[in-house]
């Protein structure tokens, strides 16, 4: 199983952008899906997730700016950004829960940098 990010950019602050996660390879069901974001010399952090069945979970710092959305058909996931502040600079990565027909597995992508410039 593999997730592609894509969508990072510099941007100024106030300003918008849409990242997207897709999975792909062998997989048999997704679970969750879900955006992470870490900060340099700070711990990885949970930025929104969402469920197979559209249920949504946002960290405080982004509720009301960011939204988490999910189209089951393409096993993709989106994170459109509103109103970004410098403080949302960090690299975002994907994460996954997939089946692949074995078990159950967490996978994540390989980061895309978001850059808010003040």
């Amino acid at each position: 199983v593999q997730l592609v990010e894509s969508g990072g950019a510099l941007v100024q602050a106030g300003g918008s952008l849409r990242l997207s996660c897709a999975a792909s390879g062998t997989i048999f069901s997704i679970g969750a899906m879900g955006w992470y974001r870490q900060a340099p010399g700070k711990q990885r952090e949970l930025v929104a997730s969402i469920t197979s069945v559209g249920t949504t979970n946002y960290a405080d710092s982004v509720k009301g700016r960011f939204t988490i959305s999910r189209d089951n058909a393409k096993n993709t996931i989106w994170l459109e950004m509103n109103s970004l502040k410098p403080e949302d600079t960090a690299v975002y990565y994907c994460n996954a829960h997939c089946h692949d027909g074995g078990s159950w597995s967490v996978y994540w992508g390989q980061g895309t940098q978001v850059t808010v410039s003040s």
